[in-house]
């Protein structure tokens, strides 16, 4: 008996979603329904693809040899039904994106209503996280990565470049005094972030006359953390200006040390693996995304 489209899906799916139950939610069918999709096709192949605990579910070494046969079965599919939505100028399939949540929030979502509206068949899921993440290990299709890149396996697009500056809530400044140079920063409470380093480099030259590399008083993961610890007044930050634009138009942030920030921008790309079942996806979301961040940044 031939195994089918509808088997590698479900199979896939629980593999990706964790469980049956939540395979069986992102496919719109029954647990039990899933279940005995599996069932069915561990008798058809011959061999148990997945090992039941009463926890979690394990890939049994055959199944994780299926696994990525099945995957490149699906992918070929959907290539192929891209294709032909390309022939009617209706590109088509699922598009996974990460960025971190301030981005995210900022200049992503803003966006999507439009992009949706001229590419209703393209599926998107919106995945955030500070740190940078493996693409293959997350299923991902393209991410949104700040600073040098490091990875030369990934193709890049250059985004476009974000200035920084430091900021602090008025409220703040109020209460302990305003920074007259560099030196004094000693005697404020600085935010800064706990994993990634290069984000710990202020756009301002220490002492010595060497870029400013802080030790936080406080360290967060994210950069909406920050941004929230100087919202309340708890310190002063350094951030990007598409992520505070708003807080400074309405002055819930202020400059710090303007006068002698030195002109510094976070470049941004996007990464991605070529893949040619995804490529017309990743090209259009890039382009559309390109265009548009003019002012956003």
């Amino acid at each position: 008996m031939k195994t089918t489209l509808e088997e590698y899906l479900a199979f896939r799916t629980v593999v990706e979603a964790g469980s049956i139950t939540a395979a069986a939610d992102q496919l719109g069918q029954t647990t039990s329904g899933v279940s005995r999709t599996l069932r069915r096709l561990e008798q058809k192949l011959g061999i148990t693809l997945l090992r039941r605990t009463t926890r979690k579910l394990e890939l049994t070494d055959e199944g994780r040899e299926f696994l990525s046969r099945t995957r490149s079965i699906l992918d070929a599919v959907e290539a192929a039904e891209e294709q032909m939505a390309l022939c009617s100028q209706q590109p088509a399939g699922r598009l996974r994106v990460n960025a971190a949540p301030s981005f995210m929030q900022h200049v992503i979502v803003p966006l999507i209503g439009e992009f949706r509206r001229h590419y209703p068949g393209i599926t998107l899921e919106l995945d955030t996280h500070d740190r940078y993440i493996d693409l293959l290990e997350q299923r991902t299709d393209i991410a949104i990565r700040f600073g040098e890149l490091r990875d030369s396996t990934l193709h890049a697009r250059l985004l476009g470049h974000t200035p920084l500056r430091l900021l602090a809530s008025p409220d703040y400044l109020a209460r302990h005094g305003e920074p007259q140079n560099v030196a004094e920063l000693t005697q404020h409470t600085l935010c800064g972030f706990n994993r990634l380093d290069e984000l710990n480099r202020w756009p301002l030259f220490d002492t010595a006359g060497q870029p400013l590399m802080i030790t936080p008083d406080i360290a967060a993961s994210s950069g909406a953390t920050l941004q929230a610890l100087a919202l309340a007044g708890q310190g002063i930050v350094c951030l990007a200006d598409y992520m505070t634009r708003s807080d400074r138009e309405q002055g819930r942030l202020v400059p710090v040390l303007a006068a002698q920030t030195q002109h510094r921008y976070q470049v941004i790309h996007a990464v991605f693996y070529r893949n040619t079942a995804l490529s017309l996806r990743i090209t259009l979301f890039l382009d559309f995304l390109a265009e548009r961040l003019d002012g956003r940044l």
